[in-house]
């Protein structure tokens, strides 16, 4: 088993060198590095290359998500082709093995696995999470839904259909319509588990949620966001944040990020729609509803995790 790894960056010095560490502590011992910077004025490459990556560039004025994708994955020399964040890191050492393991299905275009925030996330980022990256696997998953901070495509099939370069994001989610409209499947691997690292203000999360509408409209140009969905999903959101933080004891240093947070991401998502129309409801629940979840949820694995230095 073996593949390519594709890792987009830009000044990610600071979270960089434990994803990379990470990989080194893999199953998977064939594993083809490949870093696209977008320009970087920190250590960012020279860490890059200090663990064997290759190191691939663009120019800051000509990225996009899937431009620079695009790159990483025609510089790739192996069918399979892991998409990781530079701010994410695998937790267990058969990360790539679990996640590539649905390529031996010949119907599987697209796999992607579970993400979580760490200690220091926002509570309603780490609601995000089991919400999106629910703990039981789906092999093939009706819906198109995906993301590239932790996935896997097969290149046969990026040739035929490159990333978007023109969406201000969400390019792996159009990439999976793609796929599920040409008969391919999806699946979703909760074991292949990594820790994602988001330190936004609201500024960043506004900005976030903006742009991945504006891309969310391209793709479905039938859907639309009014005043009413920002408030009642703001609210409902809200409501069940305070409510799970109460439950887990911990709703008192969280409140004031609960009330920015939901209210950030839903006005940003509001600010980037531009047409109107309906999202589908299956699509909806997905990006928008609060999914009801015991306190203590996750399934433990018998597999150690990875120990970092």
């Amino acid at each position: 088993m073996n593949c390519s790894l594709v890792i987009r960056a830009y000044n990610e010095a600071q979270h960089l060198p434990r994803l990379l560490e990470g990989i080194s502590h893999q199953t998977v011992k064939d594993v083809e590095v490949i870093l696209v910077d977008s320009g970087s004025t920190d250590s960012t490459i020279s860490i890059a290359e200090s663990f064997g990556a290759r190191v691939v560039r663009i120019r800051p004025e000509e990225f996009t998500f899937g431009r620079s994708l695009n790159l990483g994955v025609h510089a790739a020399t192996r069918e399979s082709v892991v998409i990781a964040s530079a701010h994410v890191y695998p937790v267990y050492p058969d990360w790539l093995e679990l996640l590539l393991r649905p390529f031996e299905d010949e119907k599987v275009a697209l796999t992607y696995g579970k993400q979580r925030g760490p200690e220091t996330a926002k509570f309603s980022e780490q609601q995000i999470y089991h919400q999106w990256y629910p703990d039981h696997s789906l092999p093939h998953q009706p819906t198109a839904f995906c993301n590239n901070a932790n996935a896997a495509i097969r290149k046969s099939l990026w040739k035929k259909n490159p990333y978007d370069e023109t969406l201000t994001g969400l390019e792996d989610l159009a990439w999976a319509k793609w796929a599920k409209e040409h008969g391919w499947e999806i699946a979703y691997v909760a074991e292949a588990e990594i820790i994602h690292i988001h330190n936004e203000t609201p500024r960043g999360v506004f900005n976030r949620y903006r742009r991945e509408a504006m891309a969310f409209k391209r793709i479905h140009p039938e859907s639309n966001f009014n005043l009413y969905d920002f408030l009642r999903l703001t609210a409902m959101n809200i409501v069940s944040d305070i409510y799970h933080a109460g439950r887990e004891r911990v709703l008192t240093k969280n409140l004031a990020s609960i009330f920015w947070f939901r209210t950030m991401q839903f006005h940003g998502t509001r600010m980037g729609y531009r047409e109107s129309g309906q999202v589908t409801p299956q699509l909806r629940e997905t990006f928008y509803y609060a999914r009801e979840r015991k306190k203590k949820e996750g399934k433990k694995r018998d597999v150690e995790p990875i120990r970092y230095s």
